[in-house]
């Protein structure tokens, strides 16, 4: 848990700032998402202007939580037209690996930089750094900074910080599901949130083309070390014959646990620019996140991600080499 101190500093921060950017890691999943309109329409309480950016596409089953769909730097918004920033937020995450298209950006800024994320594996980017391990999702460290300020938690923030918080708990299954997660829940849903409602919006809204791309990753499942390690994996065909788009990824590698006996996963998704990007689950004995930093990702123990370079089998193989070293096959 933070202290004080930190939580004093981060509020100075916004506070003496007028225009404020809010942005998260590339890929954005429902924890970077919650968390990212929970400030901005805490920002906007102050009456202080806001923009969220994203480095990458907003999913459009996220698209609920915004007011209006944030802008995609590169693409709807250039560095040219910040120059009026004077604080940058970072939620959920605190390394340029995961900011592949704002790193640039970042590093010749100028500005104060306020990171609030849960993450082991860090950069250090922010002047003031809300940082705690110990929280299943960044969505509690927002929460926790929110009541501390005293700033208001109207139904829209308890809404996406909700979201934040059953996403990366695996709507309650993962083992990162502590009293904590419940205790700020239960708060959460008393200031408006409303689970069944935010349940049937994110995991009941399936298109086509991405329910045939989930079919066509489960087609390619392989289970190696009697049944404990599954795989899967994506090629750049199977996106132009479903006609779905990389974002609709998110959350499949966790169709193949499950299979009871499995321990550990790893999905590969072939990139448009032939890099292999590989997203890696376990159950706990597996330290997925050593095995992501070993190839410059990053993650937890139990979710965690890297890029590796082509062709997908060499991939496949180096992966499988470290998952049997972890299971002492």
């Amino acid at each position: 848990m933070l202290n004080s101190a930190k939580f004093k500093k981060a509020a100075g921060l916004i506070k003496k700032s007028e225009n404020i950017l809010v942005t998260t890691h590339t890929k954005p999943d429902g924890d970077a998402c919650g968390c990212m309109a929970a400030m901005c329409y805490a920002i906007k309480t102050l009456r202080k202007k806001v923009t969220p950016v994203l480095p990458t596409e907003l999913p459009d089953w996220y698209a609920f939580l915004f007011d209006k769909k944030p802008a995609v730097f590169g693409r709807d918004i250039t560095a040219e037209r910040l120059t009026g920033i004077d604080l940058i937020v970072l939620v959920d995450v605190n390394s340029y690996s995961q900011l592949p298209e704002i790193e640039k950006f970042l590093k010749q800024n100028q500005k104060p930089v306020l990171v609030i994320d849960h993450h082991r594996t860090t950069d250090g980017l922010g002047d003031v750094e809300l940082v705690d391990v110990t929280a299943a999702a960044g969505g509690l460290i927002v929460l926790d900074f929110l009541k501390y300020a005293k700033w208001p938690i109207t139904t829209k923030i308890a809404q996406a910080l909700f979201v934040a918080i059953a996403a990366d708990t695996g709507w309650f299954q993962f083992s990162n599901t502590d009293s904590r997660v419940y205790r700020s829940c239960a708060e959460l849903i008393d200031a408006g949130a409303k689970p069944t409602r935010i349940y049937h919006t994110l995991y009941h809204n399936f298109s086509p083309q991405r329910f045939k791309l989930m079919a066509a990753m489960l087609s390619t499942l392989n289970l190696h070390f009697d049944n404990r390690y599954a795989e899967m994996h994506l090629l750049q065909r199977g996106f132009a014959q479903t006609g779905a788009s990389y974002r609709d990824t998110e959350n499949f590698i966790d169709e193949c646990r499950r299979i009871s006996t499995v321990e550990a996963a790893a999905l590969f998704v072939e990139l448009q620019d032939g890099r292999i990007k590989c997203s890696m689950r376990s159950t706990g004995r597996v330290d997925v996140r050593r095995i992501a930093e070993k190839f410059g990702g990053g993650g937890h123990k139990m979710a965690a991600g890297t890029h590796l370079p082509p062709p997908l089998e060499t991939a496949r193989q180096t992966i499988k080499t470290e998952i049997e070293k972890q299971l002492g096959k």
